[in-house]
């Protein structure tokens, strides 16, 4: 039986970033390190895959640190943690290593400076999303203020508003936070902003390629978690961008083929905690049902890389 002919568009840059890569090598070389059981508080990366592969070499995930033991060494998330969470871990006297992504560092960092120059901090982000909690988490109660949408910063109650600041959550839609960060800009005039901008590389890039992938095809899937804060907002970006059909998916098996019936055309990516193996899972399942042309959108390349110290060196 001929198969009908489908134009694969692959999005280039898609999957892993440095950040996750890096996250996943700590946890890998704990085990390598200290042996099985290594803690590991949160996932390390939102992807189901990723966590079932570490925790079958021995890593057990939980949501805090007192489902964790005190003899066994515990990892933090790439997403960052409060910095209670830490303070806890040393006052136990636990083994402690913080595997937080460089650049969601670089955002504490930043509202650390700005909460010492006297200003209150506004945060763009997700609302109980790890990362913003971790953001906020960096400085006291009532001093990171946060923000969702335009509409929130309407409402918005400030101590100052000539001594304001704003970060970012680093995985957000590049467009809408570009309508937030106007909307606190109009009023409020004097906040300060990041010298460069919180959203990271990773999701940037990523976001882009979806919007070239958009223009050619009929449908769109984006491989990763439902937890995913980047890998929804590509779905979203896809969308916006013109896409008639984007949905996530985390394998295979979750493509609703009916939904694809007729399509000569589908784009594929994958957000910065999905590994690439998923995205060949994908493009095999179309293989098996399609004549496939595989045609890659770039819109940049990809050399950054976080370097993990080759003996991991752990807090107590």
């Amino acid at each position: 039986m001929t198969k009908p002919p489908l134009t694969l568009y692959l999005a280039a840059p898609r999957g892993f970033c440095a950040g996750v890569d890096r996250a996943i090598k700590i946890v890998e070389m704990a085990l390598s390190k200290w042996g099985a059981p290594v803690y590991v508080r949160h996932e390390i990366v939102h992807n189901k895959y990723v966590v079932d592969d570490l925790r079958a070499k021995g890593a057990i995930f939980v949501e805090e640190l007192d489902d964790c033991p005190d003899d066994r060494p515990v990892i933090f998330s790439a997403h960052g943690v409060p910095k209670s969470v830490p303070a806890e871990a040393a006052a136990r006297q636990m083994l402690y290593v913080d595997a937080t992504c460089p650049l969601v560092s670089k955002v504490h960092i930043e509202a650390e400076r700005h909460h010492e120059n006297g200003l209150q901090i506004v945060m763009i982000g997700h609302a109980g999303h790890p990362e913003t909690v971790g953001t906020m988490g960096q400085l006291p109660p009532g001093e990171v203020l946060l923000v969702e949408t335009p509409a929130d910063v309407a409402t918005l109650s400030v101590r100052d508003p000539v001594h304001l600041a704003f970060v970012t959550q680093t995985t957000l839609s590049v467009d809408d936070t570009a309508e937030i960060v106007t909307a606190l800009q109009a009023r409020f005039p004097a906040i300060v902003g990041p010298h460069k901008e919180d959203i990271c590389y990773a999701t940037t890039n990523r976001q882009e390629a979806v919007k070239a992938m958009a223009a050619k095809a009929e449908a769109m899937l984006v491989v990763g978690a439902p937890n995913s804060s980047n890998s929804r907002r590509l779905v979203e970006v896809g969308a916006r961008a013109g896409c008639a059909y984007a949905q996530l998916v985390q394998r295979a098996a979750d493509i609703d083929w009916r939904a694809l019936q007729g399509i000569t055309s589908i784009g594929i990516t994958a957000g910065a905690s999905a590994p690439e193996v998923l995205v060949n899972e994908v493009i095999d399942a179309f293989r098996d049902r399609y004549d496939v042309t595989i045609e890659q959108v770039e819109t940049a390349q990809e050399n950054v890389e976080f370097k993990v110290p080759r003996v991991l060196r752990a807090t107590t």
